[in-house]
């Protein structure tokens, strides 16, 4: 979607009225302080749906989290004065994105401030399920451990082992840089293969075939965007093929992932491990997952850092600045991903 052609006519005469759905940083609250007529919630306790109406019915600018389902029926109850969304985060599938578009309510969101920090909790994630790193410190900090032994707390080793990709955006290509350096042989898939200087550049075999990629792979790792396509994107049939004893990363969405069958293959054997940062229901985490000895499990902290974070939020205050003015944001998001 482009409604650049109505960025003058939504230009904010005075301070825009902004309200931000979770508490940020201090700074860049103390910032949009000073900028804007801003409503902050500084007790952090996510919005309601009917907060989250009653909000885009006040304000010129709304301040949403990927934790805010921000859906049609919202949006088409949101008041007159809307004119952006300016999302805290890079993924914007928590925003109906044809109804905003239907409304003329511009969506920005902060792409790139987390592809760093992402990639490093991947990688962690790539060495930690193979070296049995969960396991490990259960052991210590159970008192179970008795010791050192020739067969005791055997892994896998990294080096010379496939490595398969799924999605070498931005923040693949950091795990793929990262990846090289631990003697990894990377393979991705992308709906569109990559320029081979970008491939050489990280040494990347393109698999047009995701099953192939799959079937040939001792770790996969997810980096693509959660859109109807991808929901799903390994299934029961997909994980079947892969190598049994491999290990499956997602600190993507955990739309890609039916996560159910990947517990089957958990609890059966035929999947070595996992390495998880994302979850269906988000806060919960199922059980069964857990209890698994050989699943490293995370709270949703790809992007937790202090950097990034400030990153986002002053990518956050220009959009909204530029938005304000009258200008096109920086950040703005041009389509819908389908």
């Amino acid at each position: 979607m482009d409604n650049a052609g109505d960025i003058a006519n939504r230009r904010v005469a005075g301070k825009p009225r902004v309200i931000v759905t979770r508490h940020l940083l201090p700074s860049i609250e103390a910032r949009m302080e000073e900028l804007f007529e801003t409503r902050l919630n500084r007790d952090d306790l996510p919005m309601t749906r009917d907060e989250l109406a009653a909000a885009m019915r006040e304000c010129d600018v709304l301040v949403p989290t990927v934790t805010d389902r921000i859906d049609a029926e919202l949006i088409a109850q949101a008041g007159e004065r809307l004119g952006l969304i300016a999302s805290f985060g890079t993924g914007t599938d928590h925003i109906d994105l044809g109804a905003t578009a239907a409304r003329k309510i511009m969506v920005t969101n902060t792409p790139g401030v987390f592809t760093e920090d992402t990639a490093d909790l991947t990688m962690a994630l790539i060495i930690g399920v193979p070296r049995r790193l969960r396991e490990g410190t259960a052991l210590i900090r159970q008192g179970q451990w008795t010791g050192w032994a020739p067969l005791a707390m055997l892994g896998r080793k990294l080096g010379g082992k496939v490595l398969g990709i799924v999605g070498l955006g931005r923040i693949g290509q950091a795990v793929a840089f990262r990846a090289r350096a631990f003697g990894l042989q990377i393979r991705y898939h992308n709906r569109h293969r990559l320029p081979p200087a970008v491939e050489s550049m990280f040494g990347a075999e393109y698999v047009e075939d995701l099953d192939k990629l799959l079937a040939d792979s001792d770790v996969v790792t997810l980096h693509c965007p959660a859109t109807a396509r991808t929901r799903r994107l390994i299934d029961a049939r997909r994980i079947a093929l892969m190598k049994p004893g491999a290990a499956l990363i997602n600190t993507a969405r955990a739309d890609l992932v039916d996560y159910e069958a990947m517990i089957d293959a958990l609890e059966s054997g035929h999947l070595g491990g996992a390495g998880l940062d994302v979850f269906p229901d988000e806060p919960q985490v199922d059980s069964r997952l857990i209890a698994l000895p050989n699943v490293i499990a995370q709270p949703h902290i790809g992007s937790a850092t202090i950097e990034g974070r400030e990153a986002s939020g002053e990518k956050v205050i220009a959009n909204i600045r530029f938005w304000a003015d009258g200008h096109r944001p920086p950040d703005q998001v041009l389509e819908a991903l389908v």
